[in-house]
This record gives structure tokens, C-alpha cells and sequence, in this order.
């Protein structure tokens, strides 16, 4: 910050008043910065005089505050207190409150007012259990303090303890059975719970059923004599995808699951999220050739037709049978020799160009392959 050039009076400028001689020779920033040590003029607490003592006006004002009998600083910094809440400085209110606590006076009554609005504060800056244990300090000096009753009812409310919050009102209420704020707290409570206990009866049937939807797939996948093998670290298109059933109450509907068909000699695959265990091999091939014809005229793909490319799916113990492609997929997965299993809920099939599908079975590794599914 710069600092401002000192006071000095034109011709026809006001000369300092006499109050303010000490000030002639200082700039408005060190005027300022005396001016913040007298009480009036504070906007931050000062506890020096600006050369390293003490700030006597300060010192004098502290020690006001405690002048009197307990119960007398205790009722002042009560209201202190009840002005800041007025104006919602709860944080500062409640400080002052502790402050009138700390003094430790013998009058229930103040004390009682004092735990209360403390209360109030933690209410309105939302420590619902500190406001809960003020309530019940307050109402062991008072138990007939029916705002008690009411900010300990709301802060049971906003913490779900609905059994405890209607039992302070109908506390409250023994006192004061017309109090509209303990009758009107108590319809939002009623209707809270009522809400809830019907969420989490929609939540305990959609477990049931989905739970039973889970049940009736196993048995369709027992039924079907389908083995499936479950990777350690599955392909990441499959966390979207699913296999289920067409109608998922009745295990003898079609049974839909995602493919993932590998063009090994190109190092390409391709992935169908949805396929019907009634598809033909046939089916599949129609429907992943079905591109521009640019793509067929790029370099691998030159052998890419129906008549041309082989299907082969890997069995269970880790080897690659030829799968014809008239074959439907459910009498593929149902057959018990060769195995042929899904992979992570999906079938998986290789498509390879006739005249190099020679060259690419001799490569394959069966110890690999099982590795690979650990």
C-alpha cells in the first residue's frame, strides 16, 4: 500500500483542530492506525498502543465486561448475545453465549436462557447433536421449556432419529397441547417417515425382484447347460452390457447376451451388444459385414466375405473348434462335447479368412489361452 502525503493546509484550507495536534506531522494512514485503537473507531482488535504496550482503553473496556456480581456478567453477555442473533451472526452469538457459561453464575433461570439460545445457534449453523445436548442441559434447569422441546425435535428431525423427535414434541406438547409449532413439527415428521418407510419399501421390493430376476437367469443358464468363465480382468465394453433374458420372469424366453467377434489375422474385433441365443453363426457374419465398400478394398481385407471367412470359438479347455454357420448360437453353448463356454457373459468368435486360417491354428497356444483368462 503507498503511503498517503501528510495534511498540510492551503491559504484558505481549516488548520487541525487542537484535539488533533498529535496528529499535524502524521500521514492519514498513520492517523488511521491510531484512530483504530480507540474503541469507536475499531474495525480490528488492537491490543497495543502502536509502540509495543498495552492499549489502555481496550485493557479498561475487558475488564468492564466482568465487572459485577456473576450473574449480572452473565446477563450481559446474554444479551450481547441476543443482539447478534437478531442479526443472524449466530457463530458470534453463540461465542458470547459461551462466554456468559464459562462465567459459571448460580442463576438457573439465566443459565437456562443461556443453553437455550446456545441451542438455537447450533440449530441454525446445523450441529444437530450439540443442539440436542444444550436442549437437554436447559431443560434439566426447566423441563417445562417448550422451545426446548421444539429445537431439540428439529434437530432430531434433520438426523432421521423420527422415534426421538416425536418423542420431544409429545414431551413439549404435555406442557402446551395447542402449540402449533410442536403440532405442525409433528405433521412433517409423520410425513417424513411416512415417506421414507414407503422408500424403502420400493427399495426392498426392487432388490426382491431384481434378486429373483438374478434366480430365474441361473436356472435358465443351468437349464441350457451354458458354462461361462469369468476373467480376472474383463473387457471394459462389457461393464455397459449385459446377458439376460427376454422376459426376464420366465427362464425358457430367449436368452440375449453381447458378442465379441475377433478378426485375429487383421488384429481387429468388432463388439454387438445385443444377440439372441436363436441367431445363426450365419446371422452374425451378415450382420458385421455389413460395411462400405471401401473397407473390403483396404489391405487384410481382401478375403472378407461370407464364402471366405471360417468361424472358430475356443472350448473350455483352452483349444479352437470350427463352428458351422448354419449352427444356432444356444445349440453351440448347450453342447457337452466340445465345451464351449461364454466369456464374462459373452460369447466370443473368431472370424478368419479360409486360406489362412492353416497358418493361424498352428499358432495358436492352448496354455496361453487359459493363461490369459486369469
Amino acid at each position: 500500500m503507498s503511503t498517503l502525503p501528510k495534511y498540510v493546509a492551503g491559504p484558505n484550507d481549516p488548520i487541525l483542530p487542537p484535539q488533533l495536534s498529535d496528529f499535524k506531522d502524521k500521514t492519514t494512514d498513520e492517523v488511521f492506525e491510531e484512530l483504530n485503537r480507540m474503541p469507536f473507531f475499531m474495525t480490528k482488535l488492537d491490543d497495543t498502543d502502536g509502540d509495543g504496550g498495552s492499549n489502555v482503553t481496550l485493557d479498561a473496556l475487558k475488564a468492564l465486561a466482568y465487572e459485577g456480581e456473576p450473574h449480572e456478567i452473565a446477563g450481559n453477555f446474554k444479551n450481547q448475545g441476543n443482539d447478534l442473533y437478531k442479526v443472524k451472526r449466530f457463530r458470534d452469538a453463540r461465542e458470547l453465549y459461551n462466554k456468559a457459561i464459562d462465567v459459571k453464575c448460580d442463576d438457573d433461570k439465566i443459565n437456562e436462557s443461556l443453553y437455550a439460545n446456545r441451542a438455537a445457534c447450533e440449530l441454525e449453523l446445523k450441529n444437530y447433536r450439540r443442539c440436542i445436548n444444550d436442549c437437554k442441559m436447559a431443560l434439566s434447569l426447566n423441563p417445562k421449556n417448550i422451545k426446548c422441546y421444539f429445537r431439540m425435535a428439529k434437530a432430531f428431525l434433520a438426523i432421521e432419529k423420527f422415534d426421538d423427535c416425536k418423542e420431544a414434541i409429545q414431551f413439549g406438547l404435555k406442557f402446551d397441547l395447542e402449540n402449533k409449532s410442536l403440532l405442525n413439527l409433528l405433521e412433517v415428521v409423520n410425513k417424513k417417515e411416512f415417506e421414507l418407510k414407503e422408500k424403502e419399501e420400493k427399495l426392498l421390493k426392487l432388490k426382491q425382484e431384481r434378486e429373483g430376476k438374478e434366480i430365474i437367469l441361473e436356472n435358465a443358464m443351468k437349464l441350457r447347460n451354458i458354462n461361462v468363465i469369468h476373467t480376472q480382468e474383463p473387457p471394459e465394453l462389457l461393464n455397459e452390457t449385459k446377458i439376460y433374458l427376454e422376459d426376464p420372469l420366465d427362464y425358457e424366453s430367449q436368452l440375449i447376451f453381447p458378442a465379441i467377434v475377433m478378426y485375429p489375422t487383421t488384429d481387429e474385433f468388432d463388439f454387438i451388444a445385443a444377440v439372441s441365443e436363436l441367431s445363426k453363426v450365419q446371422d452374425l457374419l451378415e450382420l458385421v459385414l455389413d460395411r462400405p465398400q471401401e473397407w473390403f478394398e483396404e489391405e487384410g481385407h481382401e478375403n472378407f466375405t461370407e464364402k471366405k471367412l471360417v468361424a472358430y470359438m475356443e472350448t473350455l479347455s483352452g483349444g479352437l473348434v470350427k463352428v458351422g454357420k448354419k449352427l444356432v448360437f444356444h445349440d453351440i453353448l448347450k453342447m457337452e462335447k466340445p465345451s464351449i463356454p461364454m466369456m464374462d457373459n459373452a460369447i466370443k468368435i473368431y472370424f478368419v479368412p479360409k486360406s489362412e486360417s492353416e497358418a493361424w491354428l498352428g499358432k495358436w497356444d492352448r496354455k496361453n489361452a487359459i493363461d490369459k483368462r486369469l
